[in-house]
């Protein structure tokens, strides 16, 4: 079975990478943007003719969430039309695509956890391009797993956890927002999840599973205290200070929360989800 990785290079990227030597019965295939650019429709189907993937997972997204407001035709190109592309060669080749979304569709003004059936609405540029990536691929090819999740973080690439620990070495003292309510999500209990729906979905003749899921860590935290439990664990000393949203003005507006419904992927595929802090 071969599985093609667009965005390789990113945190989910890397953590499939990680996890790839634990699956034989797959062959991965991992494509930087520099093999694969998905605004490139020419180059998606030259990689596809070449390697006739039986899954896609669509990690390459542009998430500079505060970037994308002054970058907004940037942020439309990769989200949208590059998802489209990615669908549209998906079902040229039968391809099964599994396309990576993000809480940010939702505005946060929900008080309880947020379901696949909750209507997006997102409040900026990056939630929007999302959201809009989202429908090309329901429009474009029918055989998709949309999977939204939250807060990602690992050890590979650029994330709040490296962010606070790098912060942790350089000052005294750390400031972190404590009205923004979420889920962290351990991208490699990520890139297991989409591996499990890929394993069960091949040993089914026929599915009506393809759809929209929620897939984060369980639990959740304000981003204080994800900060606290990061320099907690690492046994970082250092005086951190809780301060509310409006005190740390940002360019695009953070969902105040974002907490996501795992009830329908859990039944769906039998997963079970570890809490957020134990996956810290």
């Amino acid at each position: 079975m071969v599985v093609l990785v667009t965005g390789s290079s990113g945190q989910l990227g890397q953590s499939l990478q990680y996890l790839a030597p634990n699956y034989q019965e797959i062959q991965f295939v991992f494509c930087t943007s520099a093999d694969l650019n998905i605004t490139n429709i020419a180059q998606c189907h030259a990689v596809f003719k070449q390697y006739q993937p039986d899954y896609c997972i669509n990690a390459a997204a542009y998430t500079a969430v505060d970037k994308a407001e002054s970058e907004p035709e940037k942020a439309h190109i990769i989200n949208v039309i590059g998802a489209k592309n990615i669908a549209e060669v998906c079902k040229a080749y039968n391809t099964v695509l599994l396309h990576i979304s993000t809480d940010f569709v939702f505005n946060g003004t929900k008080k309880s956890p947020y379901t696949e059936e909750d209507i997006p609405n997102p409040t900026g540029v990056y939630g929007k391009t999302k959201w809009e990536g989202e429908i090309a691929v329901q429009q474009t090819w029918e055989k998709h797993f949309i999977v939204r999740t939250s807060w990602v973080y690992s050890q590979f690439g650029h994330n709040f956890m490296k962010t606070m620990l790098r912060l942790a070495s350089e000052r005294d003292t750390i400031s972190v927002v404590n009205d923004q309510i979420g889920t962290p999500t351990n991208a490699v209990d990520l890139a297991d999840a989409l591996v499990q729906i890929i394993l069960t979905d091949n040993r089914q003749t026929t599915t009506d599973n393809f759809g929209i899921y929620n897939f984060s860590n369980e639990g959740q935290c304000s981003w204080y205290d994800f900060a606290k439990k990061i320099f907690e664990i690492n046994k970082t000393q250092i005086e951190l200070k809780a301060i509310p949203t409006s005190s740390f003005p940002t360019p695009a507006q953070r969902p105040a929360y974002s907490v996501l419904d795992k009830s329908k992927i859990k039944n769906t595929f039998g997963l079970s989800i570890k809490n957020w802090d134990a996956c810290l």
